[in-house]
């Protein structure tokens, strides 16, 4: 672990900076979490750096999209009566609704194609670069550059609706 840790507290400093402040999850607590989950799994024989760099990533994201799930629950009242609200009250969408909408965008993306989905995890989530991504996944550094633009132009459109 302290072999890693500091990647792995970087790597968290750069998920919770896109949230809000105040957020209750801080960078530490996020990579104790998901060294604790990663801890967890005993069936995985870890092949090297970079393919647990990318369980990490996976297991930040769920962690984040958790919390972000759990607190748009409570803020609508975890099951209460709806009151609609003027339209001039709405508030632009919360850091935690976009990142469950990134979260649904990608497990699209997924049933379309999984690599494209594992490439976005392992750059936006993971951190990792466009030569690791590739020794991660076996492929080429051009066919990740391929599958990040493809990405990106697709999760844009699916997002603005």
């Amino acid at each position: 672990m302290p072999l890693v840790y500091n990647e792995l507290r970087r790597m968290a400093g750069r998920y919770m900076r896109g949230e809000r402040s105040g957020h209750t999850l801080q960078a530490t607590a996020l990579v104790n979490e998901a060294y604790l989950r990663l801890i967890e799994i005993r069936r995985v024989r870890w092949q090297n750096r970079n393919q647990f760099f990318a369980l990490a990533a996976r297991s930040m994201r769920r962690i984040l999209v958790d919390s972000a799930r759990s607190r748009r629950s409570q803020k609508r009242g975890g099951g209460a009566e709806t009151i609609v609200l003027d339209e001039a009250l709405v508030i632009a969408e919360e850091p935690a609704a976009a990142l469950v909408a990134l979260d649904e965008s990608l497990e699209a993306l997924k049933a379309l194609d999984p690599r494209k989905e594992q490439v976005v995890e392992l750059r936006y989530f993971g951190g990792l670069t466009v030569v690791e991504t590739a020794e991660v996944l076996k492929v080429s550094p051009e066919t990740v550059m391929r599958d990040w633009d493809f990405a990106k132009a697709w999760l844009s459109r699916e997002m603005s609706g």
